[in-house]
C-alpha cells in the first residue's frame, strides 16, 4: 500500500483534530511531527484550504527589485563594476544590504554580465 497523496493527508489530519483529537494523537496516528499539524490546522483556519503556501520570494528579485534601473543604468557608466563594487555602491546609495551571491544572481536573472575582480587582481591572477 503506498503513501496516500499529500492533500489527502493535510485533509485527513486537519479532519482528525476537527474530531476534537489533540494534535499529539493526530501526529501520532498519521506519522507526521506535531508541528506539521498544527501547521495545517494554522492553513485551514487562515485560508479555508489546505493547499500549499507559495515558497520563496515570488522572482521578484526581494530588496533589488526596486533599483534594477539604478543597477543597469550603472552598469552602462560603469561596466568593469565588480560585483564587490556593486555591493558596497547598493549599500552606500539605497542602503541595500545584500551578499555578492545574491548580487550575482539577480544580475544572471537579467541576463547582464559582470566582471568578477576588478582589473588589476584580474592580471595578477594572469
Amino acid at each position: 500500500m503506498g503513501r496516500p497523496h499529500p492533500m489527502a493527508l493535510r485533509l485527513r489530519v486537519v479532519e482528525f483534530v476537527e474530531e476534537g483529537h489533540s494534535h499529539r494523537s493526530a501526529a501520532a496516528r498519521f506519522r507526521v511531527s506535531v508541528s506539521f499539524v498544527n501547521d495545517m490546522v494554522i492553513l485551514k483556519r487562515e485560508t479555508g484550504a489546505l493547499h500549499p503556501r507559495a515558497q520563496g520570494n515570488g522572482g521578484g528579485h526581494g530588496k533589488l527589485k526596486i533599483v534594477t534601473d539604478s543597477i543597469r543604468r550603472r552598469l552602462v557608466e560603469k561596466p568593469d563594476l565588480t560585483l564587490d563594487d556593486l555591493v558596497v555602491e547598493l549599500a552606500d546609495r539605497h542602503g541595500i544590504t545584500i551578499h555578492r551571491v545574491s548580487d550575482w544572481r539577480f544580475l544572471r536573472g537579467l541576463g547582464l554580465t559582470h566582471k568578477k575582480r576588478s582589473a588589476s587582481r584580474r592580471a595578477e591572477a594572469a
